[in-house]
């Protein structure tokens, strides 16, 4: 034990972690194997600091330790160098089970031998920002510079983040000069529409007592006295995510209501990560939901950690063991789960045992599942002696290696709340359950208690939102990621074109009320054509396209003004070029006439959009059947007969792929085992995703910006993806169609 405890050390682990790590069986063994094997291939005094922490993160993220000795190689030639690579290698490994490994292959995967130079990084960032550098110039500091940090991180994979990050800020710098009065002044806010609140009319700040259900102890009146003199009775709320995946649409809401109703009297709201398993918690779900919040239009009051208070929280829990209010015990977590959990035997036991028991957990003197604190109470639901702490050797992102117990959220929520002043808890209606533990927690340690309010949660039709689910939609291959535009998570709206407004507004339409609601896609569908018909300026773009020559017009172009919005010219224009060869939509031409059809075949003329002419067929040109191009003439829309129908048209036009999506499950209730009895993967929606690659679309689209918003006239609203400047997501058609989403 003493000799594996100086090899963990020796590699730079602390005499702490080392202790801790040797608790953990598994782990012990897998890291022991992973050094040996790394002082085999790099020598006994090889193994520094640096090659140890990479040695230590393989073995604990490891899953099959028959790959380990190929990765402490890799590691200890230094082919793996940094945390990048490592999980870029994890990654390649779990993905390529079968035997041997493709030594060719993996280096590719994981960036071997690739040096990134710092003149590599200054050319990168130097061009990103000469791409925009017209749109920095005109928004300075508002611009996103987390576009220039994505972009320079795509051109250079496994450069170091914060290097990168370093020259975006100084040749931002150097471009912008330091900031002004005006860079510095708030952004105006996105206008938000008033949510429709449907609940019992909420308490004042510091009348907490008068809501039905609140629990008042003899201490309550002077407690709220002290909380009214911290927040002047400002109303105080939080939005408080667990940092373990990607926001959707049901937290949408959410975030309306914390923040919106904050907002609506003058208060403030948090943005708190309920980070209290570090296991399931990454960086890029911290980054993608303050993003979302913003994006949203809200900017919190203060972003804060659960674990912020790990101290504190860990101080009240000595406090509730004393108070005999909690204590430790040995059930295993399989006879704790369920509501008809066997009674601890450990209920009773002595108050200063606990207290001993409850250090040597937080010192790292029990194997993780070993021991638990529990609190002495029973839940709404039955359940009975939640429990407050439990063992965890992972290391926290924010707090590191310092704490092996973390707190759950039956003890941390409340406390939270009450650490800052939160004056109305909102939830949704399942945590209606945890309500008497959140009252009975507060009272217990005599702190002040917030009032909780629970309403009923948001949920669509024909998507899953599960975190669970959705990872596995990844894995499966069915959807690209998290942000795949047919998932209803906020990324995934946002990479689609939804506005945000168009969102917020949909959270207002549908209301904040007690019971569960259960919407459609297309009345959010709605609220985006709302927004975008006022904002996404037009152009013309034709997916299938049909070459056509005008005989009678002169070889040189003209050009036309279009505007942007054909229902009010003041708001901008656009010209395009207007040649004797144009495309138009193949469906807008029949070679036989049909009943009812308005468009251009050999005996009906058609009008062009814009230009000011009518078309009339002179010749159908064919290759071995197939139609490939139709001569037309034209005259002056002011001499001909009106025809029955106007077509879009493009000339001149670029070409891009656009994306068209369908919603991705074929039922209403893809997780309902009545409706879909062999699961969701079951039930995907095979046309849920075309991609045309040769739609061609007018020049007004050259120079737009990711994100940007277009309506393609007769087509539907489109936005420009993050993968390509020449790629288009269909948003929304123009009109709704319940087949689609």
């Amino acid at each position: 034990m003493a000799d594996t405890l100086t090899l963990f050390t020796s590699i730079g682990l602390s005499e702490q972690k080392a202790k801790e790590t040797l608790k953990n069986e598994a782990l012990s063994s897998a890291l022991k194997d992973a050094i040996t094997q790394a002082q085999h291939v790099h020598g006994v005094s090889g193994v520094d600091k640096a090659m140890g922490v990479l040695l230590y993160n393989m073995a604990s993220r490891l899953k099959d330790t028959k790959r380990l000795a190929f990765l402490s190689d890799s590691i200890a030639q230094r082919k793996i160098c940094t945390e990048l690579q490592l999980t870029a290698a994890l990654d390649f490994v779990k993905s390529h089970p079968q035997d041997p490994i493709n030594q060719k292959e993996f280096d590719e995967a994981c960036g071997v031998g690739l040096v990134i130079t710092p003149e590599q990084i200054e050319d990168a960032v130097e061009s990103v920002i000469k791409k925009h550098k017209e749109q920095l110039l005109k928004e300075r500091y508002r611009f996103n510079m987390g576009l220039l940090m994505g972009e320079a991180r795509s051109a250079l994979k496994w450069a170091d983040g914060k290097v990168i990050k370093n020259e975006v800020d100084m040749q931002v710098l150097h471009l912008l000069g330091p900031k002004t009065e005006a860079d510095l002044e708030k952004k105006p806010k996105v206008r938000q529409f008033k949510l429709k609140v449907k609940l019992t009319a909420f308490h004042y700040a510091g009348e907490n007592y008068t809501t039905e259900g609140y629990v008042v102890t003899p201490n309550t009146m002077a407690l709220l006295k002290k909380h009214l003199e911290i927040t002047g009775g400002q109303i105080r709320t939080r939005f408080p995510p667990e940092p373990n995946g990607i926001l959707h649409i049901g937290h949408a809401k959410a975030i309306n209501f914390n923040f919106g109703y904050a907002k609506a009297n003058n208060g403030i709201c948090f943005l708190r990560y309920d980070d209290t398993n570090p296991e399931k918690e990454e960086e890029k779900y911290f980054t993608a939901i303050k993003d979302m919040v913003e994006w949203l239009g809200y900017k919190p009051y203060a972003v804060t950690h659960a674990s912020d208070n790990f101290q504190q929280l860990y101080d009240l829990a000595v406090d509730l063991i004393r108070r005999g209010h909690a204590y430790v015990c040995h059930q295993k977590g399989e006879e704790l789960k369920g509501h008809n959990a066997p009674p601890s035997p450990w209920r009773d036991r002595p108050i200063e045992e606990s207290l001993v028991l409850f250090e040597r957990m937080k010192k790292g003197l029990f194997a993780e599942g070993e021991a638990t604190l529990r609190m002495k109470m029973v839940m709404e639901d039955g359940k009975m002696d939640p429990v407050a702490y439990r063992i965890k050797y992972t290391p926290h992102h924010c707090t590191g290696d310092e704490w092996c117990i973390y707190p759950t959220y039956d003890y941390t929520h409340c406390l939270c709340d009450s650490i800052e002043n939160i004056t109305h808890s909102l939830c949704t209606k399942e945590f209606q359950a945890r309500r008497s533990s959140y009252y009975w927690l507060c009272n217990a340690l005599d702190v002040y208690c917030p009032v909780q309010w629970e309403y009923g949660r948001l949920n669509l039709t024909y998507t899953v939102v599960s975190k669970r689910k959705i990872i596995k939609l990844v894995e499966s291959g069915i959807v690209r990621d998290w942000d795949d535009p047919r998932l209803f998570t906020l990324t995934a709206l946002r990479r689609r074109g939804f506005p945000p407004e168009a969102i917020n507004n949909f959270c207002a339409r549908v209301g904040v009320t007690v019971s569960q609601t259960t919407t459609e896609p297309h009345l959010l569908e709605s609220c985006v054509r709302d927004v975008l018909n006022d904002t996404a300026p037009r152009a013309m773009a034709v997916l299938e396209p049909l070459k056509v020559t005008i005989i009678n017009l002169p070889e040189n172009s003209l050009v036309l003004r279009v505007p942007d919005f054909p229902a009010n010219e003041a708001q901008g224009s656009h010209t395009v070029p207007f040649t004797r060869t144009i495309f138009i939509e193949q469906s807008d031409f029949r070679e036989v006439m049909e009943k009812g059809y308005k468009r251009l075949t050999p005996e009906q003329p058609v009008g062009l959009r814009h230009a000011g002419y009518v078309i009339s067929v002179q010749k159908v040109i064919k290759v071995r059947f197939t139609l490939v191009e139709l001569e037309v003439s034209c005259c002056s829309s002011d001499t001909a007969e009106k025809p029955k129908a106007f077509i879009h048209w493009v000339s001149q036009p670029v070409k891009c792929e656009v994306r068209l999506y369908e919603r991705l499950f074929q039922h209403k209730h893809p997780e309902d085992p009545s409706e879909v009895p062999n699961g969701f993967l079951s039930d995907i929606n095979p046309n849920s995703l075309q991609v045309i690659s040769s739609a061609l679309v007018d020049t007004s689209v050259k120079g737009a910006k990711v994100f940007d918003k277009f309506q393609f006239e007769r087509v539907g609203y489109f936005s420009l993806d993050p993968d390509s400047t020449l790629i288009f997501n269909r948003t929304v058609t123009l009109k709704e169609d319940p087949g689609k989403i």
